[in-house]
């Protein structure tokens, strides 16, 4: 486990390597092997026992010496190979060179040109498998996870800005009188309604919800992505003009057809993400204390469940939790467990941590706080008592065999490994299937076998007038690649309504 260290002492240590680079800075003539010595500024954080039980967020941001420190160890590369790694190209080497002199503001004037989300991308987008997998730096260190920290200094920037009372409302062309409705308020919806705005479009986004912002709101915890955030996000859109009608469930409240064919919308982009849990078939799924980790995080996240006494909706309090999943939703839910007071949290996962999908922070964090992990391991049946509520999981364990598809090992199960694992609440966090309301009240609209929509290059699908993106088209994904996608929806869209 790597060692805590205070946001004090990173704060303290900033500051003196800042005073010890700032003449050089100054001057501007740090030499890209002068760049390389420099030591990666390491993210601040809470103390991990007290921030267990805690549900302010957990990374505290770079202090303006760190971000200037960090921004210097990039060497604007011309050839910019983390750009070709952003699903959405923002111009990282130029807004990171006016990090490194400290205009931060200019820095997040560029990030915004092709992502108005830089906050929440900051924060929760795995840069270490897409722009800082590219880093120049981090192959040179022959260690990616030393890349130039892309989505530290994002966070850091678009911080300042809301912070400093400096966020300015994205310019709009003239009125087109074209209407474009967007079903879905996550990421790939709010960037189809951001894109066709700026265009001058007339934009109404449809949520299902009470709350705008799909899964950033109803999936991702408070104490990795603060929710008034992701309000601030919504907030600058409304004052583009883009229009938000919540509670309205398309395919039920109205369907596609009839906001298309009644309500005159000119295109349609459906972002309805993938809120279909997958389970783990096993006896006993359907006892009292076994959640999918989509109903156990929406009644904590969007519900604000953990507000005993003034939420409206409980949540199952459980003293030994087991979560089954490696992702990225697996440690959510297992961290979140712990702020709802769980004594023990246990990971299980059937392969081992190399292999897991969660980014490294955030198994790290997840370990800092007390998180068990039992790698190797899968259920093979809940157990109840008397009751029908859970007491046990029994597992069996595994070990590595060949590389499957995805080129990970596969797990062998043992023979004869069976055993029990006591806990009173098991959260099931495997994935989840694409939304199946938006194919079954649509006719004519394409779906695979698994019920993702079928899109073209520009994310067309087989209905005129209808573009998608994001986790209904891709299946589970990311924050970003669902922001890239709609971005080239709002591309096709534009370009229709243009003719």
């Amino acid at each position: 486990m790597i060692e805590h260290i205070s946001a004090e002492k990173l704060a303290e240590n900033a500051k003196k390597e800042y005073a010890a680079l700032k003449p050089r800075i100054d001057a501007g003539d740090l030499k890209p092997a002068e760049r390389m010595k420099i030591a990666q500024q390491i993210m601040p954080a809470g103390e991990p026992k007290v921030r267990a039980r805690q549900m302010t967020e957990v990374a505290l941001g770079y202090t303006e010496e760190q971000a200037v420190v960090e921004a210097n160890r990039c060497l604007n590369c011309k050839n910019m190979p983390c750009v070709k790694g952003c699903p959405v190209n923002v111009q990282i080497p130029q807004f990171i060179m006016e990090v490194a002199k400290s205009n931060f503001k200019g820095a997040v004037d560029i990030i915004k040109q092709t992502n108005l989300l830089p906050a929440i991308c900051g924060r929760v987008c795995p840069q270490e498998k897409q722009c800082q997998g590219e880093c120049t730096v981090g192959k040179g260190l022959k260690d990616a996870e030393k890349a130039v920290s892309i989505g530290r200094l994002e966070r850091f920037v678009a911080d300042w800005e809301r912070n400093n009372g400096k966020e300015t409302v994205a310019a709009v062309a003239p009125a087109t009188g074209k209407k474009v409705a967007v079903v879905g308020s996550g990421p790939a919806g709010l960037t189809v309604a951001a894109d066709c705005r700026r265009a001058g479009h007339d934009v109404t986004v449809f949520e299902a919800f009470h709350k705008e912002g799909g899964v950033m709101v109803y999936g991702i915890p408070e104490f990795r992505l603060p929710k008034s955030i992701v309000a601030n996000e919504v907030n600058n859109l409304k004052k583009m003009g883009v229009n938000f009608r919540t509670n309205f469930l398309v395919g039920r409240t109205e369907t596609l057809e009839q906001l298309l064919n009644e309500e005159g919308f000119d295109a349609a982009f459906v972002g309805t993400g993938a809120g279909l849990p997958k389970f783990l078939g096993i006896p006993g799924e359907n006892l009292i204390g076994v959640f999918s980790a989509n109903e156990y995080l929406t009644r904590a996240n969007l519900m604000k469940a953990y507000e005993k006494g003034k939420a409206d909706t409980p949540f199952y309090e459980g003293k030994v939790v087991c979560v089954v999943g490696g992702g990225n939703v697996a440690m959510d839910a297992a961290r979140m467990a712990l702020r709802l007071g769980a004594e023990e949290v246990n990971v299980i996962y059937r392969r081992t941590r190399n292999e897991m999908p969660a980014r490294r922070e955030e198994i790290a964090h997840a370990e800092e706080e007390g998180v068990i992990f039992k790698f190797l391991e899968n259920p093979v049946e809940a157990l109840g008592d008397e009751t029908g509520h859970l007491k046990a999981v029994k597992c069996l364990s595994y070990e590595l065999g060949e590389p499957d598809e995805s080129g990970r090992r596969s797990p062998v199960a043992i023979k004869g490994s069976e055993h029990d694992i006591p806990c009173d609440v098991l959260i099931v966090a495997l994935g989840n299937s694409s939304n199946p309301l938006m194919a079954q009240t649509t006719p004519g609209l394409n779906t695979t076998p698994r019920g993702n929509l079928i899109v073209d290059e520009n994310q067309k699908t087989s209905l005129c007038k209808v573009w998608a993106g994001g986790d209904i088209v891709l299946g589970a994904a990311t924050v970003i690649l669902a922001m890239g996608e709609g971005r080239k929806a709002a591309a096709s869209i534009n370009e229709y309504l243009s003719k």
